[in-house]
């Protein structure tokens, strides 16, 4: 990969990484409801996990899915019922000052949960297809690596970004409107990537 191809996937991997989606969304509504530090291991689980991810995809799910679509198709269904349950859970969690109720994602579960990610799934497959011409085990973990240093800003800010929120919203009624708009927005950030198949 030369140094116009790697500039070319530090561009990918910084839009794709910082758009709105289920880990993003996610990671703000974290930040609001229980703050940025106790959001750290959600955050390093999409780091490496979405990197590992990539790996695996690189070696082979990708054919896999190739020779038994019905898996695909199967995969699909399972993240749609995924995220349907992540956004009933955010709707139905508030905040207060002094006991919250919203659980954080954690490090396991932030990992695992790349792979019932719908737009999780669509960056790697457009990332290995794009940027690994050569099927070569150095490039696959250079685009792991530069998707990793990418996360790193993004789930960043967006949990930072979470957390700002978190200070107008002091009253338990707006916590749950917050949590109610988020969880919709989760809902609605995949929507693209399932009518686009």
């Amino acid at each position: 990969m030369d140094y116009t191809q790697l500039g070319s996937l530090a561009v990918f991997a910084f839009v794709t990484t910082f758009t709105p989606g289920p880990n993003n969304i996610m990671l703000m509504t974290s930040g609001a409801n229980v703050r940025f530090v106790r959001t750290i291991p959600h955050m390093l689980g999409i780091v490496i996990g979405f990197s590992l991810m990539l790996l695996l995809v690189g070696v082979g799910v990708t054919e896999l899915f190739q020779h038994y679509p019905i898996l695909h198709q199967s995969l699909q269904i399972i993240c749609m019922a995924y995220l349907i349950y992540l956004a009933c859970k955010i709707a139905l969690s508030h905040s207060s000052n002094s006991n919250s109720q919203y659980q954080p994602m954690s490090f396991l579960s932030a990992v695992l949960f790349q792979w019932v990610n719908p737009k999780g799934w669509s960056m790697a497959l457009t990332a290995i297809s794009l940027f690994n011409q050569y099927a070569s085990w150095l490039q696959l973990t250079l685009i792991a690596l530069v998707f990793a240093l990418m996360n790193v800003p993004s789930v960043s800010v967006w949990t930072a970004a979470g957390k700002q929120l978190s200070f107008w919203m002091n009253h338990p009624r707006y916590i749950r409107w917050f949590n109610a708009g988020m969880a919709i927005l989760l809902l609605a950030s995949v929507l693209p990537m399932l009518i686009g198949n």
